[in-house]
């Protein structure tokens, strides 16, 4: 440097004392936030396998009754078998990773993961494959509930919302890939390829977050858990107006996408008579926009608030089944699947957001019900669609999309109160509005 420039930024040996703390103090805060953004990037991940690995089977309903000599409403069954277990089980993990720590159940339930999505590949007839995925739904049962209680300890509230898109965005597409390459690769690997691939980058996940198994903990209980406690817990959440409003609204909204969403690749089969490839191609516009979007939208309800935009996803939503109805051009159909994605990234990230801040000391358990709300309602959602199909796909859909353009009237009156009011002085806190 020249001697006439020389620069005025004093040598760390020559702060002051207290300068010093607090340069070292940020240095250690952003050291940590990256170690946060990882762990938030690997938790999506290992949420993303778990719904591609629920959803790679649902356009392969075809092609599997054929090859086990069954109809298409019994293998069916092979999405429910695997979200009704998963959505149960998240009763029981919530409230283990609250006791144990997030830690230890969460390693636990990936190693299982890698485990059982291999034994799927081994089933032998229609029966053994349902009945696989149902363990595989119970064992790995709890990866997205603990990993949405992570991401709850690591990030305050006022920033929730961009994590939780993450994480939603990674679920959606996790759906949509799913079903795409499920279809797609079936031709080429094999659906039993096809796990044992899942199951090995499984492994690589489990690697990942044990590398940083240190920001897993969270906070754990000392006392012993006691059934009683935790069903007392439970009501408790359901007994305030915020939770019993976001619970319901989160299992009346995956009714609804778990419905449309499972019988999407039996739609195309029947009525555009699409291959296994041609489904997989169809349906891969679903995921990019929340992979995409997610993260905005949930900006977006950190600044703006959660009153407006979750009604909105509720009206996409509806409009998509509306529009799924007439016999369109496959190329609309491929468009309104893609917008399809964009009403689930608009409500079911931005609810999980509320139901993490309903409890901090019990987030897992939180959680744990959201799982359970979330999972049962894609699950018995594809259930309702099955028995209603019996009349049709206008029938179905119609009764589908108008109940979802309910839900999205009532979602004003439901959640008027989430409004974001930030104090100068406070900046990542979110104060809420008294409910009247």
């Amino acid at each position: 440097m020249a001697k006439g420039c020389r620069s005025h930024i004093p040598a760390a040996s020559k702060l002051r004392p207290e300068l010093k703390f607090e340069v070292g103090q940020m240095s250690t805060t952003n050291e940590l936030n990256k170690e946060n953004e990882k762990v938030l990037k690997a938790m999506a991940a290992a949420a993303f396998l778990v719904f591609f690995s629920g959803y790679m089977v649902a356009p392969l309903i075809p092609a599997l009754s054929h090859e086990f000599s069954a109809t298409e409403r019994q293998i069916g069954w092979i999405v429910p078998a695997y979200m009704l277990p998963y959505g149960f089980s998240t009763l029981f993990y919530g409230p283990l990773s609250d006791r144990f720590g997030r830690k230890t159940v969460l390693l636990v339930l990936l190693a299982l993961a890698i485990f059982t999505t291999s034994l799927i590949s081994l089933a032998w007839s229609a029966q053994s494959l349902i009945v696989m995925r149902m363990i595989a739904g119970f064992s790995a049962g709890g990866i997205v509930t603990v990993g949405l209680a992570v991401v709850g300890d690591l990030y305050p509230y006022g920033k929730l919302g961009r994590a939780m898109g993450w994480m939603f965005g990674a679920i959606a597409g996790g759906m949509a890939f799913g079903a795409t390459f499920g279809a797609w690769l079936n031709p080429y690997l094999g659906w039993r390829k096809e796990f044992m691939i899942l199951a090995a980058v499984n492994a690589v996940i489990f690697i990942l977050l044990f590398k940083h198994r240190h920001l897993l903990s969270g906070s754990s209980q000392t006392h012993p858990i006691k059934v009683n406690d935790v069903a007392r817990a439970y009501v408790s959440l359901l007994k305030t107006s915020r939770g019993s409003k976001a619970y319901s609204f989160i299992f009346l909204n995956g009714l609804f996408h778990g419905g449309v969403f499972s019988w999407l690749g039996f739609y195309l089969s029947q009525r555009y008579h699409l291959s296994d490839e041609g489904i997989g191609k169809a349906l891969l516009g679903y995921g990019i926009p929340g992979m995409i979007l997610g993260p905005i939208l949930g900006r977006l309800a950190d600044r703006f608030g959660r009153g407006l935009i979750i009604p909105l996803g509720f009206f996409v939503a509806a409009a998509c089944a509306f529009l799924l109805v007439p016999v369109s051009p496959l190329w609309m159909v491929t468009i309104v699947v893609t917008s399809l994605s964009i009403g689930l990234d608009m409500t079911h990230p931005l609810m999980a957001g509320i139901v993490a801040a309903l409890d901090p000391k019990r987030r897992g358990q939180a959680m744990g019900l959201n799982g359970f709300a979330l999972f049962t309602g894609l699950g018995f959602g594809a259930v309702i669609f099955q028995f209603l199909l019996a009349k049709g796909f206008p029938f179905t859909l119609t009764v589908f999309g108008a109940t979802q353009l309910g839900l999205g009237l009532l979602a004003f009156k439901a959640f008027q109160f989430e409004r974001v009011a930030t104090p100068s002085n406070k900046p990542d806190r979110l104060v809420m509005q008294p409910e009247r």
